[in-house]
């Protein structure tokens, strides 16, 4: 490797998110965060995260974007009201955005194979990747070596060997790793968006 990858991560706040940040780094990537903020969901937490791993923090509006894919979701709803994939790819896509301003090499998130088996299951996150515009260059670092290499990683700046290979539903090996990288305030698992509620609206 010849530079120091710059990545930017989408920070939810979630345990998986810092960890992604915390194995980027230990990859030799120079990591800055992005976290997007509605009236359906809160940045406080993701303010929290990047406080806690001391890094920089961006944080968009995403409101007029949720309101259009409310609206219009091209991939449909899901079992609420929420189009979590087309959400999820917007994100992705915004971040993209931001990467190329910056200047940075890929974008990084926190997902793990096969944990949500609905948006997280292998053609899902192939969808994502698709409908963000940023093939090759999203980096699944806590599931990488599961999935097909991304540009930096065949470019060698991200050294794959490096990045995990974590799938399914069990949380023992994100807490061994937070143990391990020292975090031990880190909210449990649950859902963060109200769009996504069975009951938004009733």
């Amino acid at each position: 490797m010849d530079r120091q990858p710059n990545g930017l991560a989408l920070i939810s706040g979630g345990l998986d998110s810092r960890l992604g940040v915390c194995v980027l780094r230990d990859a030799g990537a120079y990591m800055e965060g992005v976290c997007f903020e509605t009236p359906f969901f809160s940045a406080n937490a993701a303010r929290q995260a990047a406080e806690q791993l001391k890094l920089k923090l961006h944080i968009v509006d995403f409101t007029a974007d949720e309101i259009a894919l409310i609206k219009h979701p091209p991939h449909g709803f899901g079992g609420a009201m929420n189009p979590c994939i087309d959400c999820h790819a917007t994100m992705i896509r915004r971040a993209g955005e931001l990467m190329r301003e910056l200047g940075f090499d890929f974008v990084s998130t926190g997902e793990v194979l096969n944990q949500r088996p609905m948006s997280q299951n292998r053609q899902s996150l192939g969808v994502v990747e698709k409908d963000s515009g940023l093939k090759g260059r999203l980096v699944r670092p806590l599931s990488a070596q599961l999935l097909e290499p991304t540009i930096p990683e065949t470019e060698g700046l991200l050294d794959r060997t490096k990045l995990l290979a974590l799938s399914g539903r069990r949380r023992e090996p994100q807490i061994a790793l937070a143990a391990h990288y020292g975090l031990t305030d880190y909210p449990s698992p649950a859902g963060g968006c109200e769009a996504a509620e069975d009951d938004y609206g009733g």
